[in-house]
């Protein structure tokens, strides 16, 4: 088995984008009834979502880092090198869903990126966004990832509106551990610590994903609250976590 194919079954069962994986799935089932859809992953990085979002037609990628960009077509996905804040080679009305997976909160001109997602958008095309929550759950870890902001969620409800769609879903994810994580994270901020709590960041000297380690066993306990909130958020927007998951319609 080769490293590509081992970073993508460690992310997968990782348990925070296990719980992302599963929740976003989950509110895209309600909303994308085709498995023939035309889909364009924004900031695909190294494609590590690209298998999950096959389950509704052909995904396409677009990345800025050139290092994903080749680990992504050494795994053999159609993924190409790009900024979709400056534009696309893509035409008008593309796309029956375009996917922005923890993606806006790196870039400064978020609002040129979700232009681009609503130009190459077929009409009532389907955007879906993932992105930290809480300006002031800001941490050591938003810097390792190279984050510009984390978003209230009226703030992405706006900016998403003002974008062009209609939003169908706004909720919060990790709901469920946000009770421990949050304290911790505040109280890391005040000791000045700086390891890392969310579950990753970019290795900056060569493309790798860094997960911060959990135990066998509380992986595994926490892909079962994973599941679980999977399951509620399919329902119910969640009312906070340190996380959010729009799903929008373009008008």
């Amino acid at each position: 088995m080769d490293s590509k194919t081992i970073t993508q079954l460690a992310e997968d069962n990782h348990w925070w984008f296990a719980t992302r994986t599963w929740s976003l799935l989950n509110l895209l089932d309600q909303f994308l009834a085709r498995r023939d859809a035309d889909i364009l992953d924004i900031g695909c990085g190294a494609g590590n979502m690209i298998h999950h979002l096959s389950r509704y037609g052909n995904v396409q990628g677009i990345e800025v880092d050139a290092r994903p960009v080749a680990m992504a077509q050494a795994r053999g996905y159609a993924v190409q090198q790009g900024d979709a804040t400056r534009g696309t080679l893509f035409p008008d009305a593309s796309f029956d869903l375009v996917t922005a997976l923890d993606v806006i909160e790196h870039v400064d001109a978020d609002d040129a990126l979700l232009r681009e997602a609503q130009r190459v958008l077929r009409p009532r095309g389907i955007l879906a966004i993932t992105t930290p929550a809480f300006q002031w759950l800001w941490s050591h870890n938003d810097e390792l990832n190279g984050h510009k902001r984390r978003y209230a969620a009226r703030q992405l409800r706006a900016r998403v509106e003002r974008a062009g769609f209609r939003i169908k879903r706004l909720s919060f994810g990790f709901f469920l551990v946000f009770p421990m994580s949050a304290p911790l994270i505040l109280w890391r901020n005040k000791m000045g610590q700086k390891k890392a709590l969310a579950s990753h960041h970019f290795n900056a000297d060569a493309y790798q994903v860094e997960m911060e380690p959990a135990p066998p066993l509380l992986n595994k306990i926490l892909r079962g609250v994973g599941r679980v909130e999977a399951a509620m958020v399919a329902r119910v927007d969640l009312p906070i976590g340190s996380s959010l998951t729009c799903i929008a319609e373009k008008v």
